[in-house]
C-alpha cells in the first residue's frame, strides 16, 4: 500500500551507538533530548526497510523524529527514555529473520514494523521470545492474516482498497484500473482480492503489474489509459518517484479520468494544478489536509511536522508521518499502563491488546485485541487534491469499509 523531513536539538545525548550484529544496523535514532531522563531506558527494535527493490526511507525519518519528541517534550515513558535498535531489511525473508534474531539478543520489548514486505519471517523468533511486532499497516499479507503476537494500529491493506472503491462507486465511478509493483505479496491483491472486490462492490476493477527494478511508466500509463477507466492509478506506491512518474505519463497521454496515487503526496507540491482532481488514501491525517482537520489533529500535525523537518537528510512523506504516529502511539499506551524499564514483551502485548477507544495519534479512536485480526481499526481517509495543493477529505467522517466485504479477507476484521 502505499509516502512526507539533524534531530531536534535542545540538549542531546547519544543513546544508541550501533547494532553490532553482522548485516544489521541503520542510520536511525542515535541522538535524542534525554538530558532530563535519568531512569533506565526501554529498548525497542525497528525493522527498517531501507534496502531492496521497495525501500521506504521515510520510515527511518519518522522513527528518528518520534524518538526525539518522546524523549524530549513528551517526557519519555514515565520518565524512561526509549532506545531504538534499528536493523536494515531489504524485502527478503532472510534479512527480516536475521534482524529478529538480533532483536532477541538485544532483549528488546517490542519491534516496530516499518511497512515491511517480509515481516512474517521475523515472527517465529520474535514470538518464541515473546516480543510483539507492532506496526501501522501490515504490508506482508501473511503477517496481516493472523493476530498472534502482533498489533497494528491502522487498518489492514484491504481496507484502503475497499474503502477507496466504495467511495469511487458512491461518486458514480464504474471502472477502475490500478497498478502495483510486482512482488510475491502483490499477487494476492491483484489476482485474488481485486476481482473479489469488483464482484462484491459492483464496480469494474482491473489490476496490472510493473517491474520493481526497471519500471516503464509510459507503458504502465498506456495500459491504464487504454480502457479509459473512470479511475486509474496505483494500489500502493513503493516511492514518491513512482507516483510522480505515473502521473506525468498519464497526463502526457491526456488521460481524463481521476488519478489515484495511493498514499503519495510529493507530486502535488511539484505541480499542484496538474495534480488537482486526483485522489489519495491514508491511515492518518496528513499535513496537506491540516486546514480541514479538527483542532486537536492540527496540534498533533504541528508536533510531527516540527520533528520530522528537524531530521538531517530525512525524507518527509506518508511513511514518515505513519511511523511517527506508530512510535508515539506505543509510547502513549505504555505510559498510560505505568510501564517502566522492567516491562517485558508479554506486558507490552497485553497492554496493546487491551486498548479500547484509544485516541490514536493522527488517527481514529481504535480498539485492539480482535480474535481474528491484528489491526485495531478498519477505518481510513480518502482525500481529493485541491488546486492549491491541499488535500480535502471526501467525507465528513472516517470511511469504514463494508464489514461483509472485509469479512471474506483473512485477518481484515
Amino acid at each position: 500500500m502505499h509516502s512526507n523531513r539533524v534531530l531536534f536539538r535542545a540538549l542531546t545525548v547519544l543513546v544508541v551507538a550501533s547494532v553490532a550484529a553482522a548485516g544489521c544496523g541503520g542510520t536511525s535514532s542515535t541522538e535524542t533530548t534525554t538530558s532530563t531522563l535519568t531512569k533506565p531506558p526501554i529498548t525497542i527494535g525497528f525493522l527498517n526497510p531501507s534496502g531492496g527493490p521497495v525501500p521506504q526511507p521515510g520510515t527511518d525519518t519518522g522513527v528518528q523524529a518520534a524518538q526525539s519528541y518522546i524523549n524530549g517534550e513528551f517526557g519519555g515513558i514515565n520518565g524512561h527514555p526509549i532506545e531504538v535498535v534499528p536493523c536494515d531489511t531489504d524485502t527478503t525473508p532472510e534479512k527480516a529473520q536475521s534482524c529478529a534474531n538480533t532483536f532477541v539478543e538485544k532483549k528488546v520489548v517490542a519491534v516496530l514494523d516499518g511497512y515491511n514486505l517480509s515481516s512474517s519471517a521475523a515472527l517465529p523468533p520474535l514470538t518464541a521470545a515473546q516480543i510483539p511486532l507492532v506496526g501501522m499497516i501490515p504490508f506482508d499479507s501473511v503477517t496481516g492474516a493472523k493476530p498472534e503476537n502482533r498489533v497494528f494500529f491502522a487498518a489492514p491493506q484491504a481496507s484502503f482498497l475497499v474503502g477507496a472503491l466504495q467511495a469511487f462507486q458512491s461518486e458514480g465511478k464504474k471502472s477502475v484500473t490500478l497498478a502495483l509493483v510486482d512482488t510475491p505479496s502483490s499477487h494476492q491483491t491483484i489476482d485474488t482480492l481485486l476481482p473479489a472486490l469488483s464482484t462484491a462492490l459492483g464496480i469494474r476493477a482491473k489490476g496490472i503489474y510493473f517491474s520493481p527494478t526497471s519500471p516503464n511508466f509510459t507503458a504502465v500509463a498506456s495500459a491504464i489509459a487504454k480502457d479509459n477507466p473512470d479511475v486509474g492509478g496505483l494500489v500502493a506506491a513503493p516511492s514518491e518517484a513512482v507516483c510522480t512518474a505515473l502521473v506525468k505519463a498519464l497526463r502526457q497521454l491526456n488521460y481524463q479520468g481521476e488519478i489515484f496515487t495511493a498514499a503519495c503526496t510529493d507530486y502535488i507540491k511539484d505541480a499542484p494544478e496538474q495534480a488537482a482532481g486526483g485522489a489519495l488514501y491514508s491511515s492518518n491525517w496528513l499535513p496537506t489536509a491540516a486546514r480541514y482537520a479538527p483542532p486537536e489533529v492540527q496540534s498533533d500535525l504541528a508536533i510531527a511536522e516540527k520533528h520530522i523537518a528537524a531530521v538531517e537528510g530525512g525524507t518527509a512523506g506518508y511513511y514518515a508521518y505513519g511511523e511517527f504516529a506508530l512510535l508515539v502511539n506505543l509510547a502513549k499506551a505504555l505510559t498510560a499502563s505505568g510501564a517502566t524499564a522492567s516491562v517485558t514483551g508479554a506486558d507490552v502485548l497485553k497492554t496493546l491488546k487491551a486498548l479500547k477507544d484509544f485516541p490514536s495519534f493522527l488517527g481514529p479512536k481504535i480498539t485492539c485485541g480482535s480474535a481474528t485480526s491484528p489491526n485495531c481499526t478498519t477505518q481510513m481517509l480518502l482525500f481529493s487534491v485541491q488546486p492549491d495543493g491541499s488535500t480535502k477529505p471526501v467525507t465528513d467522517t472516517w470511511i469504514t469499509p463494508a464489514a461483509q466485504v472485509l469479512g471474506a479477507i483473512p485477518g481484515a476484521v
